[in-house]
């Protein structure tokens, strides 16, 4: 017990010097922190004042703080009197075998510099990306988030959206509704495309350029179906499309043009036995 107290005293100088380096040490961590936070969230105010997509304002936001984060716990080791030479060269080495274990995570961020930098869809947009349909809300690092048409949120790698296909429905103004209407072998087929033609031309929302195309398009099992394509603004093809489908129901019913379904025709043959 004595040899350690007269340890603690022979050393006392170096044990307050090294105790005052590390709340230093953790005061540069707190600091850093703050100001890597502040940092991030000017550069975040700075370019939603130039109007800055928000998916890249989070994007480059998050990468500055985390850039920033790394190099206030740098500066926080070598104040405690460690070789940053041979400390990044060990944050190098343990990067690079940290990078082979993490290949899905480096290949989401390199994912997600190049949804940055080409931009095949912005915050807001209606996509459709690894099977999921939804409205981007933000394209982080690794990940970019969408909100589907039920308010659920979609967190998807950003690995799986480049390696894949992305259709994006909200980069041209107008999009055309495909509608296919069966109608029976037994209808008039003029008077069928005159109905479908009056109640298209009866929404206000169906743009008069393109033209509408009513024509037939398969001679199918159970009906002659007619395809019916209307173009309306990227922002009525929902409304739209639903109201159509009802108010072609109902018109076809008026004008007593029956819309048929599959049914299965039975014969049966009565076989007479004769006893003799």
């Amino acid at each position: 017990m004595e040899s350690i107290t007269n340890w603690f005293t022979n050393n006392q100088d170096q044990l307050i010097s090294l105790g005052i380096n590390i709340l230093i040490a953790l005061v540069i961590l707190f600091v850093g922190k703050i100001v890597a936070r502040l940092i991030s969230k000017g550069i975040s105010k700075m370019m939603e004042h130039k109007s800055v997509d928000q998916a890249v304002i989070s994007f480059v936001a998050s990468l500055v703080y985390g850039v920033l984060v790394a190099l206030t716990f740098i500066i926080a080791i070598s104040h405690l009197g460690f070789n940053t030479s041979s400390l990044v060269a060990i944050i190098g080495a343990a990067g690079l075998a940290i990078g082979l274990a993490l290949q899905g995570s480096l290949s989401n961020f390199a994912s997600g510099v190049l949804l940055i930098t080409f931009r095949p869809f912005k915050a807001g947009d209606f996509v459709e990306v690894s099977g999921v349909s939804g409205i981007v809300e933000e394209i982080l690092i690794f990940s970019t988030k969408l909100r589907t048409g039920d308010n659920k949120t979609v967190i998807i790698p950003n690995g799986s959206i480049t390696s894949g296909t992305i259709t994006n429905y909200s980069t041209k103004p107008t999009r055309r509704i495909d509608l296919v209407i069966g109608v029976s072998y037994d209808a008039n087929l003029a008077d069928a495309r005159k109905v479908l033609a009056e109640v298209v031309a009866a929404d206000e929302r169906v743009l008069k350029d393109p033209a509408v195309t009513i024509g037939v398009s398969e001679l199918a099992d159970s009906s002659v179906n007619i395809v019916v394509r209307p173009w309306v603004k990227s922002a009525d093809y929902w409304p739209t499309y639903f109201d159509l489908m009802e108010n072609i129901k109902v018109a076809l019913d008026n004008a007593g043009i029956e819309i048929p379904y599959p049914q299965v025709s039975l014969h049966m043959n009565k076989e007479e036995n004769n006893e003799t």
